[in-house]
Parts: C-alpha cells; sequence; structure tokens
C-alpha cells in the first residue's frame, strides 16, 4: 500500500477565529501554532504548507501565569555593537499587543523554510473586531 501524499490542488484552507481574551498566553500559542501548520489535518504533509487561517481577537487581554507579567522581557538585537534591546511585557502589552502572540506564537513553529509562509496566516487584532468577516471563520475548536 502506498502513502497518501496530499496534492496542492487538493489542499483546502479554512478560516478559524480565536479570542484570547482570558486564556493562557502559551496554550493558546501552541493551538493556534498546530493549526497553522495543518497537524490538525489527517492530509498533513510535513514538507507542504497545509494549515489553516487563524484570526486572533482580543490580544490585549491574553492572561499570564505567576509572575511573568512583571519578569518577561522582549529581546532584539540590530546587529550593530551595543545594539541589544529590551522591552518589558508591560510597556508591549501597552503598545503592540499584537505582537506579544505573534511572538509567542512564531516561537513553537520549526524553524525551516515554511515558517515565514505559515506566520502570514496569522491575523492578529487588540480589539475584538476583525476585517475578515467575509471568510467566514469558525471558532477554534477546543479539542484541535
Amino acid at each position: 500500500m502506498k502513502t497518501y501524499a496530499v496534492k496542492a490542488k487538493e489542499i483546502k484552507k479554512d478560516w478559524y477565529v480565536v479570542d484570547a481574551e482570558g486564556k493562557t498566553l502559551g496554550r493558546l500559542a501552541t493551538q493556534i501554532a498546530r493549526v497553522l501548520i495543518g497537524k490538525h489535518k489527517p492530509t498533513f504533509t510535513p514538507h507542504m504548507d497545509v494549515g489553516d487561517f487563524v484570526i486572533v481577537v482580543n490580544a490585549d487581554k491574553v492572561a499570564l501565569t505567576g509572575s511573568k507579567a512583571q519578569q518577561k522581557e522582549y529581546i532584539r538585537h540590530s546587529r550593530y555593537p551595543g545594539g541589544l534591546k529590551t522591552v518589558a511585557y508591560a510597556e508591549m502589552l501597552a503598545k503592540f499587543p499584537e505582537r506579544i502572540v505573534k511572538s509567542a506564537v512564531d516561537g513553537m513553529l520549526p524553524k525551516n523554510k515554511l515558517r515565514a509562509i505559515r506566520m502570514r496566516k496569522l491575523k492578529v487584532y487588540a480589539g475584538s473586531e476583525h476585517p475578515h468577516a467575509a471568510q467566514q471563520p469558525r471558532p477554534l475548536p477546543e479539542n484541535l
């Protein structure tokens, strides 16, 4: 019996919407990453982009456990000497709440050429409104 491999024209992309209000950041990011990769589908193929689109609303109301809200920092470097920048979680939440969820999901995805393609299918919004109503997104089931 031959192993089934999905063809590019057979891939069907669905749209899911996730409300991040009150959900733990890490557990939410793992669920989103699983859907973006496509591991919830029976036609999952590791070398192809078979995942679905995910819309995250209320990203500014995501929760952290323990004392992470006071200790967590986001680090980036400009690749110039002395170019290390650190931003506290509270400051990032106030200025760019979308980046918190995007950073968490980005860290959960495999580090390969499909990563950027999968991240383009993630749409994150700080408020409860999103402009993707025409795609008729469904709520993301908890058991995925």
